[in-house]
């Protein structure tokens, strides 16, 4: 696929994945969505690949919609997402609950981790708050953005945005629309970490994936994230630990378990090549 609206790179073991969009602050359109899932797939598909960091070119993370496919939406009185009908479907397959924008993040093997350097709102925030993780610098200003459209919250917010912070501060964010920053809302839960600027959010998210990478077990990582989600869905905690103990059982029989052992009886750090 020609890459018009992002763009990538890997190092080592980390994949970047860039909105690119600057000219427009990385507003989204149905194109950027098509690569954004284009990419995401190629990278799931590559087993040298451990970790994602996603960002977007400065000045901004995404500020939402493009405003020009805004206008399109008002003249048509209805919702077009622009998506191609033959764009890539990463993550799915896992489970139906996850075969849908965004939630497919849930579904990948890949920790997904978001770097917001500036300015998100709307369905940018939604693509950031489906990551795994998420690191933000401390006066990018941030909004769910609908409300204030005059539309009801999107991609999911409303089910995301409780999860995470609690549905008194969720109300707060989405019946507003206000302006809120990660400096302010450093203790919601929403952010791993709140960094000075734009150049430290990036080198932390992208130093934090390394670490991931390089450290942990590709196989632990992927079981563990999938146990994650599915207990945000089950909400029976007998099945997690019955399922954590088949996991556990088919996990000792991996020479990735066998390599993690070692290392830590050796006192060196693990090499899951």
């Amino acid at each position: 696929m020609e890459l018009k609206a992002t763009r990538f790179e890997i190092d080592g073991h980390v994949a970047t994945v860039w909105l690119h969009r600057p000219h427009r602050h990385n507003a989204w359109t149905g194109r950027m969505h098509t690569e954004y899932r284009w990419i995401l797939a190629e990278l799931e598909a590559r087993p040298d690949v451990r970790a994602v960091v996603v960002t977007g070119t400065p000045p901004a993370f995404c500020v939402g919609g493009d405003s020009d496919a805004l206008v399109g939406h008002a003249e048509r009185g209805s919702y077009d997402t622009g998506l191609a009908e033959t764009a890539a479907t990463p993550g799915y397959g896992v489970r139906p609950e996850f075969d849908h924008e965004f939630a497919f993040q849930f579904g990948m093997r890949l920790p997904m981790i978001a770097a917001l350097g500036g300015a998100c709102a709307g369905i940018g925030l939604a693509l950031a708050l489906f990551c795994d993780l998420r690191f933000a610098s401390a006066d990018a200003r941030m909004t769910t953005a609908a409300a204030r459209l005059g539309l009801p919250a999107e991609y999911g917010l409303s089910w995301i945005l409780p999860r995470l912070v609690g549905v008194t501060r969720a109300n707060d964010l989405l019946l507003s629309g206000r302006v809120f920053t990660p400096a302010e809302t450093r203790a919601w839960g929403l952010w791993n970490d709140v960094c000075p600027d734009a150049a430290t959010t990036l080198a932390t998210a992208t130093a934090y994936a390394h670490r991931l990478a390089d450290t942990a077990g590709p196989n632990a990582v992927r079981m563990t994230k999938r146990q994650v989600y599915d207990d945000l869905l089950s909400h029976d905690v007998g099945a997690s630990i019955t399922s954590s103990k088949r996991l556990m059982n088919d996990a000792m029989a991996t020479a990735e378990y066998r390599e993690g052992v070692a290392a830590l009886c050796e006192k060196r750090p693990p090499d899951f090549a």
